[in-house]
């Protein structure tokens, strides 16, 4: 078997259009998980042990369930209840409340990792909450978890061609449609493999670029 470089051509440009699909659900989606990962992150150190444990459970079931489960439901079966998302936003949502679980244990790592004697000076600055966490806490255990967090990033991207389950055209959505189209399977496939694996690998460099300059240990 030779490969097509002419017919490779032909379908270039609809699998750097999946591609765009695929990095912005990418990066919106891991966006919504590091901001929902914080919420959980929070709720999890209430006062209340009834929150508390509620939202322990919570990010258990979303762990314990399979990203693609996830998918199905929030696509298919959100809108018995009157909630219809399209599939690039249902995709997004799904992605990054399943992945917000795990970031939120990042962020918990890296709060409990914080010296005890910041929390005692600013006790005895006497802080307002607010300021502990916005100016004191948070800007430390995040920089001790960038590399984490980074690596979230990467597997997110790697997890995304599970869209194309609920009708995203992303890079596999597109490249099955083309191996469809044309009966052959050869170009297509290979060629999303080989974008995934530039896009992985520069988005390895930019987060090592990242956790050199921002990360502490």
């Amino acid at each position: 078997m030779t490969w097509d470089w002419e017919y490779t051509g032909q379908f270039l440009p609809d699998m750097l259009s999946g591609l765009r699909i695929t990095v912005v659900a990418t990066l919106v989606g891991y966006a919504l998980a590091l901001v929902l990962g914080l919420v959980w992150t929070l709720l999890r150190r209430s006062p209340s042990r009834i929150v508390s444990q509620i939202t322990r459970w919570v990010m258990e079931f979303i762990r314990s369930t399979p990203l693609l489960v996830q998918l199905f439901f929030i696509f298919y079966v959100f809108p018995e209840f009157g909630l219809t998302l399209g599939p690039l936003s249902a995709g997004i949502l799904g992605l990054g409340i399943h992945y917000s679980t795990y970031t939120a244990e990042v962020y918990r790592a890296g709060i409990a990792d914080v010296p005890r004697g910041q929390w005692e000076a600013c006790t005895a600055l006497n802080l307002p909450r607010r300021r502990v966490w916005q100016d004191v806490v948070l800007p430390q255990a995040v920089r001790k978890v960038i590399p984490t967090l980074g690596n979230y990033l990467i597997a997110m991207f790697k997890d995304s061609p599970l869209l194309f389950g609920i009708t995203v055209l992303e890079l596999l959505g597109v490249a099955y449609q083309e191996g469809a189209r044309s009966f052959k399977t050869l170009e297509p496939l290979t060629t999303i493999a080989v974008l995934f694996v530039v896009v992985s690998i520069v988005s390895s460099i930019a987060v090592r670029r990242l956790e050199r300059r921002y990360a502490t240990y």
